[in-house]
């Protein structure tokens, strides 16, 4: 390292992503330092994918309980208690969070509490400290936060950041959106038995995902308690002597405690001091980076949700490790995106990977097969609750690789984690075929399909 600087590397952000590359630098014998203006986990452990996953789970207990009935339990005065859920919820939170902090003390990361914001390429700024600290190298792994549209009232509604600490649960939502978190949370609520309602402007939830996943999953968190509402939004929200009363296109209103917006994230590049060091942004206001996530600036690297690419936490992970690869040690990585799985956790879950249908149609040089099947599991079947499962398989008909394979229903992501192995292998579909159904479980019916669908028609 030049002497005429403080560190070798300084990563603004200690989420996911800056973590993973603060500590496989600092083992690699470089001297690293990391600056986080809130708690060090970042968005995924502190607000974000953990809480949600605790959330969903404690949320899930009211449907188990339903099950655990038909199958001839009697179970009285079950009830739930949030301030109870809320306190175990952060006290595993922070454990989590010391971890992370105590992982980057044993690798030698000097971890600086506070708001960093550039001053030149090689100089950052401390926010409210005055402390100013230069660095060969500079990695920007702030993330994201949640994006409230501007709408008269919109002051009264909280978003997903909120969500996780409120002092009480709510009676009656309205929850708006139609991505993953909007339809997860609205899951969590109905769970736990508040009045849900769900609003999304789009003609259905879910919007670029497939279309026979995406009318399915309306269909059944409809079953789980949640209204939906699509093809209108908000007018207005005005504050009531009783809560909260939501206008909307429509004409119709509706007086809730609680209105929560999961209209979308932004990457969080606000007063960062990007034109400072030379950092351009794209068009969507995401940091521009190329293959290697390298900025535009010689010297600084961006990873994670900031750079909008793949918003997901093991992307940002990934994309960490890839920066480390190339810039400490001589060997260009860049992170593959094709064939990442994802899941949503909604009620239930969906896992997917690779193309829709749509896309492959539009990808594939020929004609695609799509095979599906929907189906009762055997635990709903055996009490006689309409609960249905989807799988579907779009392959690509002249080679009968598989390139995409998308499921809703229990244990979805679990399924997909290793179905996406065989995706991204590209395996085809007589492999699946050839590989002996486990039995009896739901995950047999992805080696077991042969009737094929016909083209799904286009929704927006």
């Amino acid at each position: 390292m030049s002497q005429s600087y403080d560190y070798d590397l300084f990563v603004i952000g200690a989420g996911s992503g800056g973590v993973r590359a603060a500590r496989l630098t600092a083992l690699g014998g470089k001297r690293v330092a990391v600056a986080e203006e809130y708690r060090v986990g970042g968005t995924c452990v502190i607000r974000g994918c953990v809480p949600k996953k605790f959330m969903v789970m404690a949320s899930e207990v009211s449907h188990q309980l339903e099950t655990a009935k038909g199958f001839g339990w009697t179970i009285e005065g079950a009830s739930f208690d949030w301030k109870t859920f809320l306190t175990t919820k952060e006290a595993e939170i922070a454990r989590l969070s010391g971890i992370y902090t105590a992982n980057l003390g044993k690798a030698g990361v000097d971890v600086l509490q506070g708001r960093a914001v550039l001053k030149d390429n090689h100089t950052v700024e401390i926010v409210g400290t005055g402390q100013t600290i230069t660095a060969e190298r500079i990695l920007i792994a702030v993330g994201g936060r949640p994006f409230k549209p501007d709408v008269p009232g919109i002051e009264h509604a909280i978003t997903s950041e909120e969500a996780f600490l409120l002092h009480e649960l709510p009676k009656k939502v309205v929850v708006v959106g139609g991505g993953y978190i909007a339809v997860e949370f609205a899951g969590i609520y109905a769970g736990l038995g508040v009045d849900t309602t769900l609003v999304y402007r789009g003609s259905n939830i879910l919007r670029g995902f497939d279309e026979d996943v995406r009318a399915h999953l309306t269909r059944e968190i409809e079953k789980h308690g949640v209204k939906v509402m699509l093809g209108c939004e908000h007018t207005e929200i005005v504050k009531t002597e009783n809560g909260l009363l939501s206008r909307f296109s429509n004409d119709w209103e509706i007086e809730t405690d609680q209105v929560m917006f999961a209209t979308g994230r932004q990457p969080y590049v606000k007063d960062l001091g990007l034109e400072n060091a030379g950092v351009e942004l794209t068009e969507s206001g995401a940091i521009k980076v190329d293959d290697y996530s390298k900025t535009t600036a010689d010297n600084i690297w961006a990873v994670g949700d900031v750079t909008d690419r793949i918003n997901l936490t093991p992307v940002a992970i990934r994309e960490a490790v890839a920066f480390h690869e190339t810039v400490y040690k001589n060997n260009p990585q860049r992170f593959d995106y094709e064939a990442v799985p994802t899941a949503v956790f909604s009620q239930p879950p969906v896992g997917t990977v690779g193309l829709t249908e749509a896309e492959a149609r539009r990808a594939c040089p020929g004609e695609v097969d799509v095979y599906v099947t929907r189906f009762r599991p055997m635990k709903y079947a055996f009490y006689g609750a309409e609960y249905r499962t989807l799988m579907k398989l779009v392959v690509e008909a002249e080679t009968q690789k598989v390139v995409g394979c998308h499921i809703v229903g229990p244990d979805a992501p679990e399924m997909i984690q290793l179905a996406a192995i065989a995706v991204k292998a590209g395996l085809t579909k007589d492999q699946w075929d050839a590989t002996c159904a486990l039995h009896p479980t739901a995950a047999e019916e992805l080696v077991t399909l042969r009737d094929k669908q016909a083209p799904q028609a286009s929704v927006g």
